[in-house]
């Protein structure tokens, strides 16, 4: 009896787990998400860690939960405990990846997650396969269907209301002007996908804009710091922007000491200056007050730029949503 039982709380947690990756799936492939719009899970699907292999990481969890919905019907006990246990693991190294190193959670990860390593858990615990009938097979898909609509409900609840923002944006704006306050990592792909896009909001406006950056080199990026610092010394010289847009637009791999120097030099930059600054502990002292600010103000993931009162996080912003920010700040 405790085994059928199993059985079926098994082939909840898989149909759980199947909803969950369909919904997020579907987020992945739409042009505005429709289940997860929130910051943590726009993060998650804008890391470099979403999309192993090229493939947006739900379409492993749709394929892996189908499986597992088969297998509660075929009698395939080892084939099934080793999926059920290579499925948890992913899922534990999923969670701690979230944790550890992206700094956001998205919900529909942790429905699908959670119910991988709980499925692992009945699976191994003895839960056997479920009989084959045609009401059994009848009622998975509506199951999956409910699971997918109740995701829907939950994660599309009521935005929460607006919070102030953090001191080291606030005491930036002033009077008169759009300002713009960029947390930047130079070699982070995602920080140069959204910085062409406000390039192109940019480029659009004709509103007055001022930005500042404030430069947070993550430590997954050995060429961040050099690019950080080379930024903060170009920016003393008074060409801040160009320096920015230059090294937004250099190969990763140039980003070393010596690569950064060759671009402040085409920007004309008076070398025994800029090389007095890159070696200054003034400089150092303003990436780590930087870097002070951006935790600080709590960051869930990088990119994040403030646009006004405009909060963005992640990469699958538009310029047209960059560029309405920019317009409703002006007005």
């Amino acid at each position: 009896m405790r085994s059928r039982v199993l059985g079926f709380f098994a082939l909840a947690l898989a149909l759980v787990g199947f909803g969950a990756s369909t919904a997020s799936l579907i987020d992945y492939y739409g042009d505005v998400p429709t289940f997860c719009a929130e910051s943590g899970c726009a993060t998650v699907r804008a890391s470099e860690w979403s999309h192993p292999l090229g493939i947006p990481l739900a379409a492993f969890g749709v394929a892996y939960f189908t499986v597992m919905i088969a297998l509660s019907f075929l009698p395939r006990p080892r084939l099934r405990i080793a999926l059920a246990a290579i499925g948890a693991a992913f899922a534990v190294g999923f969670i701690v990846l979230q944790a550890a190193v992206i700094g956001a959670w998205c919900k529909l990860c942790l429905v699908a997650d959670p119910a991988a390593i709980a499925g692992a858990l009945a699976v191994i615990g003895g839960a056997t396969t479920v009989r084959v009938s045609l009401r059994n097979l009848a009622a998975t898909v509506p199951a999956a269907g409910l699971v997918v609509l109740g995701l829907g409900l939950w994660t599309n609840a009521p935005a929460e209301p607006e919070q102030p923002l953090p001191e080291c944006v606030a005491r930036e704006q002033i009077a008169g002007k759009v300002t713009i306050v960029e947390f930047v990592d130079f070699e982070c792909p995602f920080c140069r996908a959204l910085d062409k896009k406000l390039t192109v909001a940019l480029d659009r406006t004709r509103q007055p804009v001022r930005i500042v950056r404030k430069m947070v080199p993550l430590p997954s990026h050995e060429l961040a710091i050099p690019a950080a610092m080379a930024w903060c010394a170009a920016d003393e010289q008074g060409v801040g922007d160009r320096m920015a847009k230059e090294l937004f637009a250099a190969d990763p791999k140039d980003l070393t000491p010596a690569g950064c120097e060759a671009i402040a030099v085409r920007l004309g930059c008076d070398v025994m200056k800029y090389r007095q600054a890159f070696a200054s502990a003034e400089l150092r002292h303003r990436i780590e007050k930087d870097m002070a600010d951006a935790k600080a103000a709590a960051l869930r993931g990088f990119p994040t730029i403030f646009i006004g009162r405009h909060k963005f996080e992640g990469s699958n912003h538009t310029s047209e949503d960059l560029l309405a920010a920019i317009e409703t700040t002006a007005h």
